[in-house]
């Protein structure tokens, strides 16, 4: 339908706390999520969480069968997940790289939980719960992140593994981190 201006790092509507989804099942609702998977398409997002279009719901999308910004990273199931919980599944870190939609151009050494179970709901309000880890599990705990007002800068401990993507990754398309 409509491909939405994504937010940058800076906007003050990217640190907000996300308000929960109350009305499922919607018009508006639907075609929000519409909005979000051609916005994340066109950007060549692995995720887009609803604050990076300044949509102050916790609504969070992700998924991919391939993606040219991570060409490594293993299929994510394509998923619509509204007020998201995740649980540690373990104490154990992965550290990998990641970027973002709100940071364009920038990668940064992140640790994440490495194995994670995710609940919340669907558009049609039904229950949606799942096990992730790897590249998965780093997804959307990046993602749920965008609800409680974070971006991933705000996780790296090293800052000597944060540059821009065309530095780091010289043969990465250059395309792929606009």
């Amino acid at each position: 339908m409509t491909v939405r201006e994504i937010l940058k790092m800076g906007d003050p509507r990217l640190l907000r706390v996300a308000r929960p989804v109350e009305t499922f099942d919607s018009p508006e609702l639907h075609s929000l999520i519409v909005d979000m998977f051609d916005t994340m398409a066109a950007a060549k997002g692995a995720g887009l969480a609803a604050p990076q279009i300044g949509v102050d719901l916790a609504l969070v999308i992700f998924g991919f069968k391939d993606n040219p910004r991570y060409p490594d990273a293993e299929p994510v199931p394509q998923t619509v997940l509204l007020n998201p919980q995740i649980e540690a599944l373990t104490d154990d870190e992965d550290l990998g790289w990641e970027g973002c939609l709100s940071v364009p151009g920038l990668r940064g050494m992140v640790p994440r939980i490495a194995r994670i179970r995710y609940s919340g709901y669907d558009a049609l309000g039904c229950r949606v719960e799942r096990v992730a880890e790897g590249f998965h599990a780093r997804v959307v705990q990046h993602e749920c992140d965008h609800l409680m007002g974070k971006l991933y800068p705000m996780r790296i401990r090293d800052f000597s593994h944060f540059g821009y993507t065309s530095v780091l990754f010289p043969d990465l398309d250059a395309e792929a981190d606009d």
